[in-house]
């Protein structure tokens, strides 16, 4: 190469930090191109199914943007930036780190400085992740429900529950802790199925915050799961961890620190809520899969001329009984003392995400703001055309 440019050098080292295996990672900077609130680019060397790509992280003022590329491409493609936009580039190998700059005149300038990284990063496409729920030999009710095999490995099509599992945990964690898991001593899963975030979160209070005292019990009306489950219980040696069969409404426990209830259908969702309450426990987590009852009062009403655009479709009318059913219910916990709020939360593979309610309880509400709580019930109630919302009559709530 006869008097090679200074990016024509930095390519060369590139493409010779890949062949010798000393590249580290590249780094992009000073952008002055067309491409709209585009800051940096930062490369990484990954391996994605075996074969060597090069992970290239677009920096946007309020976004990235990540593409992988093959190593012919993506070196052209550093190139190609190097002479167009960027001005201002960093090689990091375990050899030496070279520096590119151009100025504003066009001049161009290649340093070469001692290596500041001696060590090459992993390969690993995706950064290992911190699971609070992990797999392994010693979690036998993984492998009862077919979440993982028997060496502890997640089953392929297993790994949307089990990201599902640990997303659960994830967003119980800070909730536990608010509470004080020293005051956690009974905890209710209401319509558990087949016990997969039941037996996670007992899993979580039991061996992950050594919560040794505490019982969990979890309420499922399918009999065949209820003594699945319990069989599960027994097998993985969880001694405070069992499985009621019944409904939700029939449920009677007069203490209870904590309720759960994960895809309770329809009203479902406000029976367990009313149980919490009348509980008083302190916590409530809820997450509705569906809405008829507050669709079929909506379907029923004459709606005003301004709720009639969005509710005249199917599918709008659907989202706005979902929305509605919701806001209602968080308004009657917040009547009965409970501060409110609402995250989104991975379900399955057929619904991705559903709305979590989470209410915690509050230690009292003056009257005045239940006054105005219920003020609010009974507006939104009468805008959107509802008589009563199943749960105020399960709470007897006098308007």
């Amino acid at each position: 190469m006869e008097n090679p440019t200074s990016i024509e050098t930095f390519i060369f080292q590139l493409k010779s930090s890949l062949q010798e295996d000393n590249f580290v990672k590249l780094s992009l900077g000073n952008y002055r191109g067309d491409e709209h609130e585009l800051k940096q680019i930062h490369v990484r060397l990954i391996l994605v199914k075996r074969e060597p790509k090069l992970n290239f992280t677009h920096r946007f003022r309020r976004r990235d943007l990540v593409k992988n590329l093959d190593i012919e491409t993506g070196v052209a493609q550093v190139e190609s930036y190097l002479k167009h936009g960027f001005y201002a580039a960093t090689l990091f190998t375990t050899n030496n780190d070279f520096y590119w700059t151009r100025n504003q005149s066009g001049q161009e300038r290649l340093q070469v400085k001692t290596a500041s990284i001696k060590q090459q990063p992993s390969l690993a496409h995706d950064k290992e992740k911190h699971r609070l729920i992990k797999p392994g030999t010693n979690k036998s009710y993984l492998h009862e429900l077919r979440i993982t095999d028997a060496t502890g490995q997640v089953y392929k099509n297993a790994q949307d529950k089990f990201k599902q599992i640990n997303h659960y945990i994830e967003l119980l964690r800070p909730l536990i802790q608010d509470i004080g898991k020293e005051n956690l001593k009974k905890v209710v899963d209401m319509g558990s199925g087949k016990g997969y975030l039941t037996f996670a979160l007992y899993d979580y209070l039991y061996n992950v915050l050594g919560l040794k005292e505490v019982e969990v019990t979890g309420v499922e009306f399918r009999e065949d799961l209820v003594s699945l489950c319990n069989r599960i219980a027994q097998q993985a040696a969880f001694p405070l961890l069992k499985f009621q069969q019944g409904a939700i409404v029939e449920y009677d426990e007069p203490n209870m620190d904590m309720l759960v209830a994960l895809h309770a259908c329809d009203t479902a969702t406000d029976d367990a809520i009313y149980q919490g309450i009348k509980a008083g426990a302190k916590l409530i987590v809820v997450a509705p899969c569906c809405h008829k009852q507050v669709r079929r009062q909506m379907e029923r009403a004459v709606m005003t001329a301004e709720i009639q655009p969005i509710t005249r479709f199917g599918i709008f009318l659907e989202r706005q009984a979902e929305m509605l059913t919701d806001a209602l219910r968080t308004l009657f916990l917040e009547y009965y003392g409970y501060k409110t709020k609402v995250l989104e939360f991975i379900s399955d593979a057929h619904t991705p995400k559903n709305v979590l309610i989470v209410a915690s309880k509050t230690s009292s509400i003056p009257a005045e703001r239940r006054k105005q709580i219920l003020s609010q019930i009974n507006q939104t109630k009468a805008f959107f055309g509802l008589e009563k919302h199943y749960l105020e009559s399960l709470l007897q709530l006098e308007n």
